[in-house]
């Protein structure tokens, strides 16, 4: 069993609250990490139609039939199951009564917010970081592996090769979850839209040139992002919302939550391809931002992380508020040091007027180092 992060928070909140949800990616790990941490509590997936009919045709029973403590995987296949769990907790109000899990965010937050809010404490689980597997000592040899790979936990498991397990994780997505969410009409249609924002990872998203190239409409387009950022196989990187008397990009940046999904779609099939693919250092600008949602969400925490633009074309990659403190990051994929790396740092500490508590540059070399004009941090210390 790898150890995840997230571990030490989920038992902490179940102490706490009377229901503990975790949302999270197909095949992240979730439920085997649930049955980890809850040896004595009873399990059930609403994913089994015969337990799913079950709890639609009498969820008292069912409920009464299981008792509590509980895990109920899938849970948001039944929302009409939340009214009468909000009834059982309020009667007993004890903590750690029912631990709900769910890969579809939306439907299952929806059903939390109208029946369970207050009583529920809501984490979300991603594929393995960097610094879990790290810490298992099953970290890939080197960079392009790690991005080819990413942190899908059967891939470890079952010794799986990357371009084998993706193709069906893909139809797998898009028929258990795609499907169900919107009547998408052409599944071909989804899949090409999926490949086409594989290849804005990283880059301003412009809704009219994806749209136009996926030749579907815009507001199709925003109902499938709206669906990949449910199913938490996206986020959208926003740009930084203070004003420092300049014109500021305020389109936000498309990521994916794991570079061997994201290098999947952009048709790699072995490590080699990632040497000299065009977009390698996309890729790896998207697992350093990805490590940082990570990180945040293992320790239950909403982050704060944006990006900053003018219309001069000055940026900085990752911003991330914490406690007070702003933090700013260049992202680059190259195993060198360049001291010109901190020039969009240190024009953006100066504008900020005091803001900035800390610049460094997180690079694809394998050691830090600090040096008058900041810090040079590893991918493998992000």
């Amino acid at each position: 069993m790898i150890e995840r992060i997230i571990k030490e928070k989920i038992l902490s909140m179940a102490e706490r609250f009377p229901v503990v949800t975790l949302t999270g990616v197909r095949q992240s790990g979730k439920s085997t990490l649930l049955k980890e941490c809850f040896p004595d509590y009873k399990y059930v997936s609403l994913e089994d139609p015969d337990i799913r009919i079950m709890a639609e045709n009498d969820p008292r029973g069912f409920l009464q039939n299981f008792g509590f403590p509980l895990i109920i995987d899938e849970a948001q296949n039944v929302p009409s199951l939340f009214s009468y769990i909000q009834t059982i907790v309020d009667e007993h109000n004890e903590s750690g009564m029912y631990i709900l899990l769910g890969s579809q965010n939306f439907l299952l937050m929806e059903s939390i917010s109208q029946s369970l809010a207050g009583r529920a404490a809501v984490l979300r689980m991603t594929p393995f970081s960097v610094r879990e597997l790290s810490n298992a000592g099953i970290l890939p040899d080197s960079l392009n592996e790690m991005m080819f790979t990413g942190g899908y936990p059967r891939i470890y498991d079952k010794k799986i090769f990357p371009a084998d397990y993706f193709p069906s994780y893909l139809q797998t997505y898009v028929e258990r979850d795609v499907m169900l969410l919107r009547n998408i009409g052409k599944r071909a249609d989804f899949q090409k839209f999926l490949r086409l924002c594989a290849g804005r990872a990283g880059q301003l998203l412009n809704i009219s040139a994806l749209a136009n190239d996926a030749d579907v409409s815009i507001p199709t387009i925003q109902s499938w992002l709206s669906i990949l950022e449910t199913s938490n196989v996206v986020f959208l990187l926003q740009p930084y919302y203070k004003n420092f008397n300049k014109r500021l990009v305020k389109a936000p940046k498309l990521y994916f939550y794991d570079t061997g999904l994201l290098s999947a779609l952009l048709g790699m099939k072995t490590v080699d391809q990632m040497e000299t693919h065009f977009m390698r250092g996309e890729i790896f600008e998207n697992l350093i931002v990805s490590e940082c949602i990570k990180s945040h969400f293992a320790k239950g925490i909403e982050p704060e992380i944006y990006f900053w633009r003018d219309s001069n074309g000055n940026e900085v990659d990752l911003l991330v508020e914490d406690g007070g403190h702003l933090y700013a990051y260049e992202i680059k994929s190259s195993a060198t040091l360049k001291p010109e790396y901190f020039k969009g740092l240190k024009l953006f500490s100066k504008i900020s007027n005091g803001l900035v508590t800390d610049i460094a540059v997180v690079y694809g070399g394998s050691a830090n180092y600090r040096i008058s004009e900041g810090e040079y941090i590893s991918w493998r210390n992000w």
